[in-house]
């Protein structure tokens, strides 16, 4: 029981810890701009690879039927955030955090990609579904991803853990 109070006390303050910078300025101009930035040009990529002609400047993925900015908040970082605290926050070897903080990374921005790529394909053939896609389905999508990545990362180094 000791343990579950210490790795809850150690995930809130990491999490603070990450969260906290996002407010500032300089974190959000040097970090979340050009990440949001990054996600808009593969997203754009992904688009013009299943034929939508689809144009990228900056944070704005734009076509005649549709645009998207991606803004604080849709770019992932604070998904991975939480997934990062978590896991660094986790009782398990280095090893197994920083590897499941990679892959953790790689899964929560992927998603994410899908995320922004499908929701320029509903604003632009289904517009009057994009705010539900927008706030409610693809939100709790890639939190529920975060969440069972670290659910299923955990049982096994736990499990790990108590092998060794």
């Amino acid at each position: 029981m000791r343990s579950r109070w210490k790795f809850l006390l150690r995930f809130a303050v990491l999490l603070a810890v990450f969260e906290l910078p996002l407010l500032t300025e300089p974190v959000d101009r040097y970090v979340a701009q050009p990440l949001s930035s990054g996600i808009a040009a593969a997203s754009g990529a992904l688009l013009r690879a299943i034929g939508e002609r689809v144009v990228v400047r900056g944070t704005i993925i734009t076509a005649p039927c549709f645009a998207v900015d991606i803004q604080n908040g849709c770019n992932g970082l604070e998904t991975t955030l939480f997934l990062l605290a978590a896991v660094l926050a986790f009782p398990a070897a280095w090893r197994q955090r920083v590897i499941a903080a990679v892959i953790g990374t790689i899964l929560i921005q992927g998603v994410n990609l899908i995320r922004v790529a499908t929701l320029y394909l509903v604003g632009c053939h289904r517009p009057e579904w994009f705010a539900s896609f927008h706030l409610a389905i693809w939100q709790t999508i890639v939190f529920a991803t975060a969440v069972i990545f670290f659910a299923a990362w955990s049982r096994r180094a736990a499990t790990a853990d108590a092998r060794a």
